[in-house]
């Protein structure tokens, strides 16, 4: 936990997802009542538990499991640790609810992107939460825990079934994936942070995505919670310029669109992009470290662009 945040009762998880600080599921603690937002997938379930403990809680004290969205590196272990959770309901948009008592389209669909022995590896198995204890949450859905407001707001563009969970007390957005992702070893040399939008497969949607950007922003908030990776501030700057780069992605993929290599293409302009809005940022990481530090979004974002294009060109015929 961030002693300096202590007040607010965010503790930061890390669900050892892929490598260190990867990763996030938060706990956040009210008198003696607990949620998690988000939970990782089933490998988690060990630092999920461990959290609880350290704050001197059991699974009995958990009410809420809130779900960003149904991608498996949030939510995969959502049945598996709804089964130690006695009292907890699952708090998910009501796009993803489905996926949640039957997460077979789910998995396969995942499956389709990462394979097999990846799935294996990484997730584990997906097991299905009983329809009695998943709960919907459309845009503007209010939970308490122990009187503590959580607002879930809608806000697609990453994927349609998203939410983002707004935090009165300390004004901070729970922000999944719609906030982007920023890893500390990006941050500039003062600890000012470099995020990169996230347009993994398959319902990227640029309009979406950035008036989503600017619907969290609208708050002024304090800070920004996101799943990869941890706690950050300074949101209007880095809002502004997740919303340059999403245009920006999108300018590569048109020009991309007829290459008989666009995947390689796409891949090497993302890398060039972000190693050139990385280096006007200051980050210390350099080139090589911030290609190695997002060679698994990178790989990503460059398919789920590809999607969309393809979705666009259906679309409009060309």
């Amino acid at each position: 936990m961030d002693p300096a945040h202590a007040a607010h009762g965010i503790v930061t998880i890390d669900t050892g997802f892929q490598r260190p600080r990867f990763d996030a599921a938060y706990l956040i603690v009210e008198n003696g009542r607990a949620a998690f937002v988000d939970c990782g997938t089933r490998h988690a379930l060990p630092a999920l538990f461990a959290a609880l403990e350290a704050q001197g809680l059991g699974a009995e004290a958990v009410d809420w499991v809130i779900l960003t969205h149904v991608h498996l590196d949030h939510a995969g272990g959502a049945g598996a640790l709804m089964r130690e959770l006695p009292h907890a309901r699952l708090l998910v948009h009501p796009r993803g609810a489905a996926h949640m008592v039957d997460p077979a389209r789910l998995v396969a669909g995942a499956t389709a992107v990462y394979g097999e022995a990846e799935m294996a590896r990484s997730y584990g198995e997906v097991v299905p939460v009983p329809a009695a204890r998943v709960y919907e949450a459309p845009d503007g859905t209010v939970v308490e825990l122990a009187g503590r407001p959580l607002l879930c707001a809608d806000t697609p563009g990453h994927a349609r079934h998203h939410l983002c969970v707004w935090d009165a007390r300390s004004r901070s957005w729970f922000t999944g994936d719609t906030f982007g992702l920023s890893y500390r070893e990006l941050d500039d040399a003062q600890g000012r942070p470099f995020a990169i939008p996230t347009t993994s497969p398959v319902q990227f949607e640029p309009e979406p995505l950035k008036a989503s950007i600017r619907a969290l922003c609208a708050r002024e908030p304090d800070a920004m919670y996101l799943t990869h990776y941890g706690r950050i501030g300074d949101a209007a700057r880095v809002g502004a310029e997740l919303i340059e780069q999403v245009d920006a992605m999108v300018a590569l993929a048109r020009a991309a669109r007829d290459r008989p290599d666009r995947h390689a293409w796409l891949v090497e302009a993302l890398a060039a992009l972000y190693a050139e809005c990385a280096a006007a940022h200051g980050s210390r990481a350099g080139a090589a470290g911030v290609r190695a530090a997002l060679a698994i979004d990178i790989e990503l974002n460059a398919q789920g662009l590809e999607v969309w294009l393809d979705r666009e060109a259906k679309r409009t015929g060309g």
